[in-house]
């Protein structure tokens, strides 16, 4: 790596109790055939030997936050140490080949007015290759409209400008999950993004740690996401109208899966949301759009 006095890009990953898999993520990292890059680990207050095994690694900036937040504070707690032009994040059960940051960082040089990339990926699910579904199909340009159903950009894929992070802000910290689903909808919102067809990460789930895994009705925080959309950024238009559809379809979901459960009254809360959204909908000449759910009704969510 070379010197990281002046790097063009800077590398975050965060990390909490993932000393089991650490070392195999920095070193993917380490292998990289682009040198200048910074490598930034943010230990969200991990209660295992993580700090030892970044340590094993030489000229690894080490930042440990004093209490566990959560993944967005511990990523911006890396992008507030960041000094590259480009940032890539990198979670620490992933993995990158080694012309990973090469390849992007020449597609962005060479694309100046490209604000982000993002490349294809490889899934391990409990140790065996398994192929993407249709849904996850991935889009180049203006993709808003694919990214509302759910994050279609992994986080260890992208790399993008810094000053246009600075524009649409960092991760949002109350958000204990789906916060990449969050910040793909504003970055979507206002710029097109670059899909580079090559795999050159590999994702590896099945372990009961991720965050899919710890939460019931991930929905909720989509919901949250497209709510603070709708607040913050008034969309007009087809935009708008996307954005009522999903939160029409989202809370249509989340009933359904309440009453599943047999807790009626949720279901019952999210049905009149349906409702809400739908007859704003129908009828364009409703100008409110403030959020029909309270901040903590939707961002409080029951572990499994």
């Amino acid at each position: 790596m070379m010197s990281p006095r002046e790097p063009q890009v800077s590398v975050i990953v965060p990390t909490f109790n993932r000393a089991w898999c650490l070392g195999e993520t920095l070193e993917s990292v380490r292998r990289q055939k682009f040198e200048s890059y910074e490598l930034i680990v943010v230990d969200d207050a991990s209660t295992d030997d993580t700090e030892q095994r970044v340590r094993a690694f030489d000229g690894i900036e080490y930042l440990r936050l004093d209490r566990n937040q959560g993944v967005s504070a511990a990523r911006n707690a890396g992008l507030s140490r960041a000094r590259g032009r480009y940032l890539c994040f990198l979670d620490s059960d992933d993995r990158w080949l080694d012309t990973k940051l090469e390849k992007q960082w020449e597609w962005m040089e060479t694309h100046p007015g490209c604000p982000a990339c993002y490349t294809d990926e490889t899934w391990i699910r409990n140790g065996v290759r398994v192929n993407p579904a249709k849904k996850h199909r991935k889009y180049s340009g203006y993709i808003f409209q694919h990214c509302l159903p759910l994050c279609i950009i992994s986080p260890s894929s992208i790399m993008l400008k810094r000053e246009v992070l600075n524009r649409i802000g960092g991760f949002d910290e109350a958000m204990r999950a789906c916060e990449d689903y969050d910040l793909w909808l504003r970055l979507t919102s206002c710029y097109p993004v670059q899909f580079l067809e090559e795999a050159l990460i590999v994702k590896y789930g099945g372990h009961g740690d991720q965050l899919s895994a710890r939460y019931w009705g991930m929905d909720r925080f989509r919901v949250y996401a497209l709510e603070k959309l709708l607040a913050a950024q008034n969309p007009q238009g087809e935009a708008r109208r996307q954005v009522l559809e999903m939160l029409v379809e989202k809370c249509g979901i989340l009933e359904t899966g309440y009453r599943n459960r047999e807790k009626y009254q949720e279901a019952e809360t999210f049905a009149a949301a349906c409702r809400h959204y739908a007859d704003i909908l129908a009828s364009p000449e409703i100008p409110s759009l403030n959020p029909f759910f309270e901040q903590d009704t939707l961002l409080n969510v029951e572990s499994n």
